[in-house]
């Protein structure tokens, strides 16, 4: 159901008071989420910054918006700039105050301007787009809790794609927001210098024991995967570790529903 009729974002309604905000026209494939509860609301990332995601949430909702950061990867804190509140693991406060070392504007502007499908916005330069820096307004660590009013989000540390890398439980829907930690159709990855595989099969290991799962949300390619994917992941862990494939080098290793590349 088209819940809004954008040029840029797709948004549907995967929820009660739940919402999938897409961004289908670029090759990521890259999916923000918008939490509401009774007070506050929590969006989860903020996308590409191809286009202001801002102008979707206001049609979206007039509660005061928490942005709660994944993981400081370009094509999830794009509209951070837009939002007064934000927060983020310390593990990854210093590349969204710095930016990321090692890592060149001419890289990031080359991976976010290929192959995009749909006209993107006049305001969209690829020669001058800037991923956001700035100050959090707070950090995230492992077992916080947001409470949203009659809505609860539980913070999980899932460190390996990125150092501060955080994964949701949503106790009212019994969703658990997973970022780049686990997702469909392409690679999950550990293979940079600031990546680390053994942490991201330890949070793969840790997010499939949570129980109630109903269903996991990644910010990439499939909205929404069945929480059977969780048992497929611990026989995925179990491979990696018997066979000694979890270090850099080892490529990339394809499992029933999902892949990992180190």
């Amino acid at each position: 159901m088209t819940l809004i009729n954008d040029r840029w974002f797709t948004v549907q309604e995967i929820g009660n008071s739940t919402f999938a905000i897409s961004e289908y026209g670029h090759w990521e494939k890259v999916h923000s989420f918008l939490l509401l509860g009774d007070s506050e609301a929590a969006l989860i990332d903020t996308g590409l910054g191809i286009d202001n995601i801002k102008r979707i949430t206001d049609q979206l909702t007039s509660l005061p918006i928490k942005v709660l950061t994944t993981h400081v990867h370009a094509d999830h804190i794009g509209s951070h700039g837009e939002y007064k509140e934000i927060y983020v693991h310390e593990g990854d406060k210093d590349w969204l105050v710095n930016g990321i070392g090692g890592l060149s504007i001419e890289q990031i502007r080359d991976h976010i301007s290929r192959d995009i499908t749909i006209p993107t916005p006049e305001t969209f330069n690829p020669n001058t787009y800037q991923p956001f820096q700035g100050e959090p307004t707070g950090l995230l660590k492992d077992g916080d809790v947001i409470d949203l009013g009659n809505r609860q989000l539980e913070i999980y540390h899932t460190p390996g794609h990125s150092p501060g890398h955080i994964s949701i439980f949503d106790r009212l829907e019994k969703y658990l927001f997973t970022g780049d930690l686990l997702y469909d159709q392409t690679p999950i990855y550990a293979y940079y210098p600031s990546t680390s595989p053994v942490n991201l099969v330890d949070s793969l290991e840790r997010i499939s024991n949570i129980e109630d799962v109903m269903m996991i949300y990644g910010s990439h390619n499939s909205l929404g995967l069945e929480k059977n994917i969780l048992r497929e992941v611990k026989k995925g862990i179990i491979f990696l570790k018997e066979n000694g494939l979890v270090k850099f080098g080892t490529g990339i290793h394809k499992f029933n529903g999902f892949s990992v590349q180190f």
